[in-house]
């Protein structure tokens, strides 16, 4: 028998699964947390987020041992190891391991920018950027000197600081082997 959902008219085989989409409209979220009283619709989404409390991991890569508490995040992880790619791009030859990054590829052909800012409402093709362009508006620093009190709105513009104190020079010229602390400097250096 087939159960026919009221609020978008989808059918489904079996009364769980019914009940289960039932909750998308509903908002109803049966299944609580033990350990922080956060509560789910799925009761899978519910035992996946208390691993993060109890820290197992019942996923074990089969190529290095390395053990995972979501079963996708193993699956992701034994593909460094198989090197399989199962994502192709539809545009060019280019194929991926991670849908994600499959989807965000994707988006170079399609000039896709589903990411908006919330305040100038320009648009982006990946959320990173997104949050990032948001901090020029809201002036937030997350990223803090491990050596002073300065605060950064970008991670790199806080490593390049962090330099400053450590006094580490990652960048050698490729004529001299003359060491900067920053790119930029090296890239100058070379040209002249």
């Amino acid at each position: 028998m087939a159960h026919e959902c009221e609020h978008c008219s989808k059918f489904f085989n079996t009364l769980s699964a019914f009940k289960q989409h039932e909750r998308t409209h509903t908002g109803e979220k049966p299944y609580q947390c033990r350990h922080c009283k956060k509560c789910f619709s799925q009761l899978g989404d519910c035992r996946r987020h208390e691993r993060t409390h109890t820290g197992e991991k019942p996923y074990q890569c089969r190529h290095c041992k390395k053990c995972f508490n979501h079963s996708s995040h193993c699956k992701q992880h034994e593909r460094t190891h198989t090197g399989e790619k199962p994502y192709k791009c539809t545009h060019c030859k280019m194929y991926f391991s991670h849908l994600g990054h499959w989807k965000e590829h994707q988006r170079t052909h399609t000039g896709e920018k589903p990411y908006k800012c919330r305040h100038c409402k320009k648009c982006f093709s990946w959320y990173s950027n997104c949050k990032t362009h948001e901090r020029t508006h809201t002036g937030e620093k997350p990223y803090k000197c491990r050596h002073c009190k300065k605060s950064f709105s970008f991670s790199a513009a806080c490593k390049r600081h962090e330099r400053t104190h450590t006094g580490e020079k990652p960048y050698t010229c490729k004529y001299c082997n003359k060491c900067f602390s920053q790119l930029g400097h090296c890239k100058e250096h070379e040209r002249t």
